[in-house]
């Protein structure tokens, strides 16, 4: 493995084509402001480095990022990539991770717009996030500890499991399928409409007017807080911990909750059954 160590790279694709090489404590910055200083590289390893410039990995295949930080001008980081670890760096770019495959990223910090989208087999742990449109249509995906931060996550992703995570943001896994929530509290307006054979277990869900017009939908020993208009128009199983505001039109199903300050129910074919379990 060649190494390059204390180096500044401003140059245009400054690193295209390198083959197993090992890069240390380099930056990528300068008046030059040259871009895709990594692209179409194989087998990279990135250690202590600083990125202040656009496109850098792209169509790389086998690369390792560790202790490296990506600024706010370090757009669209990483694009059709595979075989990717990414661990202990700030990704604070726009578009930081898209048409990626085989990625994992552990304890990392995620400032990105538009992060993550059509991204395939990705597992994330001990990480934060700030995003718009994160993850969008993305699938195979395993989340562990990972907090998020923002709005229109997780739309129309598939194959998902979500472990010991904390996310605060609207309208979130709309049009998702096949996805499991675990262990993790979710607030925000609006969420998972659409949704297709979601799982909530043993969640706390904030938020007006959630799981809406969904399919298959599942949870499994729940709190719901400050929810109203819950379950408009959807098939739902549910068991619920706590009382909830309003129940709106379940077509089918069965919801199990303590108490419902109301159970609207104003349009034909509403035959979704509510069970107020306290006595």
């Amino acid at each position: 493995m060649r190494k390059i160590t204390d180096q500044k790279f401003d140059e245009e694709r400054a690193l295209y084509g390198s083959n197993d090489i090992l890069v240390q404590n380099c930056s990528f910055d300068g008046p030059a402001d040259g871009e895709s200083a990594f692209k179409e590289c194989r087998d990279t390893s990135v250690e202590h480095c600083f990125f202040n410039l656009r496109y850098p990995f792209w169509h790389d295949h086998g690369l390792k990022i560790s202790d490296s930080e990506m600024t706010q001008l370090c757009r669209a980081a990483l694009w059709y990539s595979d075989h990717i670890e990414i661990s202990g760096s700030k990704l604070h770019g726009i578009k930081a991770l898209r048409e990626c495959s085989d990625v994992t990223m552990t304890d990392c910090s995620v400032i990105s717009p538009e992060f993550g989208w059509s991204v395939h087999r990705i597992s994330m742990k001990d990480t934060t996030a700030e995003s718009e449109y994160f993850m969008m249509r993305s699938t195979d995906i395993h989340f562990e500890n990972v907090t998020m931060k923002g709005k229109y996550s997780f739309q129309y992703i598939e194959n998902a499991v979500f472990e010991n995570c904390r996310f605060d943001t609207k309208d979130a896994f709309w049009h998702a399928k096949n996805v499991v929530v675990r262990n993790s509290e979710v607030k925000g307006e609006y969420l998972a409409w659409y949704c297709e054979n979601v799982t909530f277990e043993n969640c706390r869900i904030i938020g007006t007017q959630p799981l809406c017009y969904c399919k298959g939908l599942k949870l499994e020993n729940c709190e719901m807080i400050d929810t109203d208009l819950a379950f408009e128009r959807s098939d739902v199983d549910a068991v619920i911990t706590t009382p909830v505001l309003s129940i709106k039109n379940p077509l089918s199903g069965h919801i199990r909750v303590p108490a419902a300050g109301e159970i609207i129910r104003d349009i034909d074919g509403a035959d979704g059954v509510v069970e107020i379990t306290a006595k």
